[in-house]
C-alpha cells in the first residue's frame, strides 16, 4: 500500500487518536493537528498528500483553513486534496466545502470502511492528475519545436511559421504530401504554444464514416438516433482550450463542412440531437494532402471554409526536396530506435548512407523513420549495412535518363523508303517521360502532371516502355 503523508485536524482529541490509528494500520503516516493554525504550522514545515480536517473548531474553522491553503499556498500545497468531516445534518457545511475547494467530505458519523473509501478515491483521482501532468509534460518536451528537425531552407521556412503562430488561436492549414509529418508540424504548434497544458485531440477525418463524422466532432445527445443511450461530447468540446488537429480535412463531406464553418465562425457547436448550441475556444490546424484550392474549383470542397482554415498556410516539403536532411532524420530514428529496442546501432556504414541518399522516399519521412527502425530491429553490428535496409531502398536505382534537353520533335522530309510512324512517335514520347521525370526529380506524380495526363496514364506508359525499373 502506498505510504502517504496525511494530515488530520480535529479538536476533538479523542477522535484525532481514533482516525490517526485507524489510517497507521492502513499505511499511511499520519500527522495530527488539534486546531486550523497548528495545521498551517504542519502544511509550512512540510509536504503532505492529504488534508483531513473537521468543520467546527475553535478560532479558524475548516473552511477558513481550506480557503487559506487554496488562496495562499504555493506549489504541491495548491493542489493538496481535502477531505471536510461535516456534522450530521449539516448538509450546508458539505455544499461550502465543496465550493471552497475541498474535494470530497464525510459526514459524522461514519463507519471505517466508509471513511478508508473516501480517501482512496481522493488520493487516486489526484495520482490520476498528477499522471496526466507528467504525461503532458512530456509530451511538451517531445514536440517542442525543437522536436522538428531539418536543416534545408524548406524546413527553416516551417520553423518560422510555427514559431509566429504558436501562441496565438489562429487557424492553420498544412499542406504537404503523405508523411512529410503534418500531425508532427500541429504538435509542435500546440505543445510548443500558450495551449499546451490544454488538450490536443487529433482527428482522420478520411478514416470516419460520412454518415459518423458529423456526431463524432459536434457530439449527440441521447436518444438522436439508434444507439444513442447517453448524451456525448465531440472533439470540438473534447479539445476546448486546446487545439483540434484536422487530418486529412479535403476528405470531409460537404455537409459536414457546412457546420464546420459554422462552429470556425462563431465558435458554437450543435450536437446531434440538440437544441442548444455550446461555447467552444478551440484552435483548428487543418492539414491536407490534396490541393484544396483544386477541390474548391471541382466543387468538393466549399470556399467559405477554405479560406477560414487558410488564415496562415504551412507548406510541408516532401523528403526528396530535402536531400540533406535524410542523414540527419536517419540518425535521429538510429538514436530513438536503440534506445527503445536496446541495439549497440549507432550510424550507418558508407554503402547505406549512399543508397539512403540516392532513394527518392515516395513514402517521405513515414517511410524513412519505418525504415530505419526495422534496420535498427535486424541489424547485428554497430553500424546500420544495406542487407538490413528494406529492398525497395537497398536495390534502388534511379530512372535512366538523357543527359541532353528533349528537342521539339521535327517534322522533315519522309525517306522514300518510308518509315514506321508507330516507331517514331514511340521514340518521342519515350523521350518525353524521360525528361519529365528529370525535371520532376523523379517524382512521377509531378511529371504526370506537367505532362498534363492522369498519374495511372502516366504510369502505364513507364510500364510499357520498361521505364519504371
Amino acid at each position: 500500500m502506498a505510504n502517504e503523508r496525511v494530515l488530520v485536524v480535529d479538536d476533538d482529541h479523542s477522535l484525532r487518536q481514533i482516525l490517526g490509528m485507524l489510517l497507521e494500520r492502513n499505511g499511511y503516516q499520519v500527522v495530527k493537528a488539534g486546531s486550523a493554525e497548528e495545521a498551517v504550522k504542519r502544511l509550512a514545515a512540510q509536504p503532505f498528500e492529504l488534508l483531513v480536517t473537521d468543520y467546527q473548531m475553535p478560532g479558524m474553522n475548516g473552511i477558513e483553513l481550506i480557503r487559506q491553503v487554496r488562496q495562499e499556498a504555493a506549489g504541491e500545497d495548491a493542489e493538496l486534496p481535502i477531505v471536510m468531516l461535516t456534522g450530521v445534518g449539516k448538509a450546508q457545511q458539505a455544499v461550502e466545502a465543496i465550493r471552497e475547494g475541498a474535494d470530497d467530505f464525510i459526514k459524522k458519523p461514519f463507519n471505517n470502511d466508509e471513511f478508508l473509501m473516501v480517501l482512496r478515491r481522493v488520493l487516486g483521482h489526484r495520482a490520476l492528475v498528477e499522471e496526466n501532468q507528467l504525461l503532458r509534460s512530456q509530451l511538451k518536451i517531445r514536440y517542442h519545436l525543437g522536436s522538428l528537425i531539418g536543416s534545408s531552407p524548406a524546413m527553416a521556412r516551417v520553423y518560422d511559421l510555427v514559431r509566429r503562430v504558436k501562441d496565438s488561436r489562429i487557424n492553420c492549414l498544412l499542406q504537404g504530401e503523405s508523411g512529410t509529418g503534418k500531425e508532427m508540424v500541429a504538435r509542435a504548434i500546440h505543445f510548443s504554444g500558450v495551449r499546451a497544458d490544454q488538450p490536443f485531440v487529433a482527428v482522420n477525418c478520411g478514416a470516419i464514416p460520412a454518415e459518423l463524422i458529423e456526431s463524432e466532432l459536434f457530439g449527440y445527445k441521447k436518444g438522436a438516433f439508434t444507439g444513442a443511450n447517453r448524451d456525448k461530447i465531440g472533439y470540438f468540446q473534447a479539445a476546448d482550450k486546446g487545439t483540434l488537429f484536422l487530418d486529412e480535412v479535403g476528405d470531409m463531406p460537404l455537409l459536414t463542412q457546412v457546420k464546420l464553418l459554422r462552429a470556425l465562425s462563431m465558435r458554437l457547436v450543435s450536437p446531434v440531437g440538440g437544441v442548444e448550441e455550446v461555447p467552444v475556444d478551440v484552435r483548428v490546424v487543418a492539414a491536407t494532402n490534396k490541393d484544396l484550392k483544386a477541390e474548391v474549383d471541382a466543387g468538393r470542397f466549399r470556399e467559405d471554409l477554405y479560406y477560414r482554415l487558410n488564415v496562415v498556410r504551412i507548406d510541408l516539403p516532401p523528403l526528396r526536396e530535402r536531400e540533406w536532411d535524410v542523414l540527419l532524420l536517419a540518425r535521429h530514428f538510429i538514436r530513438q530506435y536503440a534506445e527503445e529496442y536496446s541495439k549497440a546501432v549507432r550510424d550507418l556504414t558508407p554503402e547505406a548512407t549512399e543508397r539512403l541518399m540516392k532513394y527518392t522516399w515516395p513514402g517521405n519521412v513515414r517511410e524513412l523513420r519505418n525504415a530505419i527502425e526495422g534496420a535498427v530491429a535486424l541489424e547485428e553490428e554497430h553500424l546500420i549495412t544495406v542487407r538490413s535496409l528494406p529492398r525497395s531502398i537497398a536495390g534502388y536505382q534511379p530512372l535512366p535518363r538523357e543527359t541532353a534537353q528533349v528537342e521539339p520533335p521535327r517534322v522533315g522530309i519522309i525517306p522514300e523508303r518510308g518509315l514506321n510512324l508507330d516507331d517514331v512517335l514511340a521514340e518521342v514520347e519515350q523521350r518525353y517521360l524521360i525528361e519529365a521525370l528529370r525535371m520532376c526529380e523523379d517524382n512521377k506524380t509531378r511529371a504526370a502532371k506537367l505532362l498534363g495526363m492522369t498519374f495511372r496514364s502516366f504510369r502505364y506508359r513507364l510500364a510499357k516502355y520498361q521505364l519504371d525499373d
